[in-house]
């Protein structure tokens, strides 16, 4: 399967760790599912599963704290069910009461290069073909086209893309290696449950996030 390439840029991300209860920290790297969601953003189909290869970092990694305004509750499922039975309910929420200052440390000033490819499924139909996709994909990207504006790991931190063709020459990583600790690598939607996340050892090397196959023993759930 040919492989894609993706430059996504932007002023801030945060990637947050599911660790961290109550004050928002980013992981150091983009993680694999923030990466597939950007290129679902541009194109998803029912036919199609995309699997990240490695991202390359290509700025070094800097950190910023905000303090920032949050709401701490949603809006009671009950009572959104008893407004559809009855037509009427208890569906707001005030601001003033539910508002609360919380902490975050996030990523500033980044750039990756996602490396990816797709697999057919089994609802891929007769006329579905790797090419066609791909041809689609390469397309849309071009032209800066997206079903949503892709984000950076929280949705006020809007992503800007740019489609790396196979001609085209691709900027130099960071000269940096680290231990990124273990990540997100996705949720796990074949449960009959809840989904169950999916960890891996992360490792930067010269500047590149190898990223293990789903299927792999690198990948633990």
């Amino acid at each position: 399967m040919d492989t894609i390439r993706l430059k996504v840029w932007g002023d801030y991300a945060c990637f947050t760790r599911p660790e961290m209860k109550v004050e928002r920290v980013s992981y150091d790297v983009m993680t694999p599912s923030a990466a597939r969601g950007i290129l679902e953003a541009i194109l998803w189909k029912p036919a199609i599963r995309w699997h990240i290869k490695k991202i390359e970092v290509l700025k070094p990694i800097r950190w910023i704290s905000v303090r920032r305004n949050e709401v701490s509750a949603i809006v009671s499922t009950r009572n959104v069910k008893t407004a559809m039975k009855t037509g009427s309910g208890k569906l707001g929420l005030f601001i003033e009461d539910e508002r609360q200052q919380r902490a975050g440390l996030f990523l500033r000033d980044i750039s990756y290069i996602i490396h990816a490819h797709f697999e057919l499924l089994e609802t891929a139909g007769e006329t579905d073909t790797p090419g066609k996709f791909l041809g689609m994909f390469e397309r849309r990207a071009s032209r800066g086209q997206c079903f949503h504006r892709p984000y950076l790991g929280c949705r006020e931190f809007s992503a800007h893309f740019e489609f790396l063709s196979t001609q085209s020459d691709c900027p130099e990583p960071i000269a940096e290696c680290r231990d990124l600790g273990w990540m997100l690598y996705d949720m796990d939607y074949t449960q009959p449950e809840e989904p169950m996340p999916k960890f891996f050892r992360a490792e930067l090397k010269n500047g590149v996030m190898n990223v293990p196959a789903s299927n792999s023993k690198e990948v633990r759930g």
